[in-house]
């Protein structure tokens, strides 16, 4: 939050005017993004070939991408224009949006490691909730940098805008970039090799 409100203090001093709103999600969205998200696994399972070893949750994925892959899909792909015109309302009123990239710190890096299926769509639902709207709906956004965790873990927020709002994001997030002077705020290389 406080990351948030940095970004949006940075909006200000480049002369945006910022409004608290929300984009009308829907609860039917979720039911989309299943049937989306799924349906093309099948296709990449016989691309990478009968020599490849899936995960136990990419096997339960492609299932359900089965099931979810006529009808439903279908019928998801038949409300796209619909939802795009629903939540991109808010561009009456804003030209672009400011959000959280997660909800959550970085998680550990092996902390999916032993989860089961639900365990790791519900983990990953609670830590990105607002960045998988956006993918499904196909419109872009653009990840900036907005500081670190008490335990110096990054954190970033990111700008949404409609369809074909590519340059003005870009554009945004460099000009914040400068502002939060992040050039000289990389953090040190702790993965690389030492050299005698």
């Amino acid at each position: 939050q406080a990351a948030m409100q940095t970004v949006a203090g940075q909006l200000e001093e480049l002369g945006h005017t910022i409004t608290t709103a929300d984009p009308d999600y829907g609860l039917r969205m979720s039911w989309n993004f299943l049937s989306r998200s799924t349906s093309g696994l099948v296709d990449w399972a016989h691309r990478l070939g009968p020599g490849v070893t899936l995960d136990k949750r990419t096997t339960s994925n492609m299932r359900m991408g089965r099931l979810l892959s006529e009808q439903i899909l279908r019928s998801a792909r038949a409300r796209e224009a619909q939802t795009q015109r629903r939540i991109g309302w808010i561009f009456n009123v804003a030209d672009v949006i400011l959000a959280p990239t997660t909800a959550q710190p970085p998680p550990p890096v092996h902390d999916f490691d032993r989860r089961g299926g639900m365990s790791t769509d519900r983990a990953m639902i609670r830590a990105c909730p607002v960045t998988w709207p956006w993918n499904l709906i196909g419109w872009p956004s653009i990840n900036i940098p907005a500081g670190f965790t008490s335990d110096g873990l990054p954190i970033g927020v990111q700008l949404m805008g409609p369809a074909n709002s590519e340059p003005l994001l870009i554009s945004l997030a460099a000009e914040l970039e400068a502002i939060g002077g992040w050039a000289s705020k990389q953090p040190e290389v702790w993965w690389a090799a030492s050299v005698p």
